[in-house]
C-alpha cells in the first residue's frame, strides 16, 4: 500500500515536470524567428539605448556591452563574443528590469539588433 502511494507520487511529480518543460518549449516557439519591431515602435527608453549603442556610450549600467552568450539559442547562431547586451531602462523598476537590446557585430555599427521585453524569452529584430 505504501509502495503504491510512493509510486503514484513519483509519477505525478514526473508528469508535472514534463508538463512544465513542455510549456516552456511552447512559450519559446510562440515568437517566430523572423519577428521584427520597428525602431519607432520601441519604448522611449529603448530608442535611447539604441542611440547610445550607435554612439558607443556612455552607458548607464555597468553590465551594458557585456557578451551575450545566446544560451537560449533564439538568435541566429554566431561565435562567442558576437552578441552584446544592453539594458533598456524600465520606469519605476528598482533593478535593471527585463528589457534588453542585444546586438551582433561591431559595437557602434552592429549587423543586427534585437529587442526583448521579457528577459530573453523572446526576441524581435529591430528594423528601421
Amino acid at each position: 500500500m505504501v509502495l503504491r502511494g510512493v509510486l503514484k507520487l513519483v509519477l505525478t511529480g514526473f508528469l508535472l515536470v514534463l508538463t512544465l518543460a513542455w510549456g516552456g518549449v511552447q512559450a519559446r516557439e510562440q515568437t517566430p524567428a523572423n519577428a521584427t519591431v520597428a525602431l519607432s515602435q520601441l519604448p522611449a527608453q529603448g530608442l535611447e539605448t539604441y542611440q547610445l549603442i550607435r554612439q558607443g556610450g556612455p552607458f548607464p549600467y555597468e553590465k551594458d556591452g557585456v557578451v551575450f552568450g545566446n544560451r537560449e539559442r533564439l538568435l541566429p547562431a554566431a561565435k562567442r563574443g558576437y552578441y552584446r547586451e544592453y539594458t533598456v531602462k524600465t520606469p519605476r523598476s528598482r533593478d535593471r528590469g527585463a528589457r534588453r537590446i542585444v546586438c551582433g557585430g561591431p559595437s557602434t555599427a552592429p549587423d543586427a539588433c534585437y529587442y526583448t521585453a521579457d528577459h530573453y524569452a523572446s526576441f524581435r529584430r529591430i528594423v528601421p
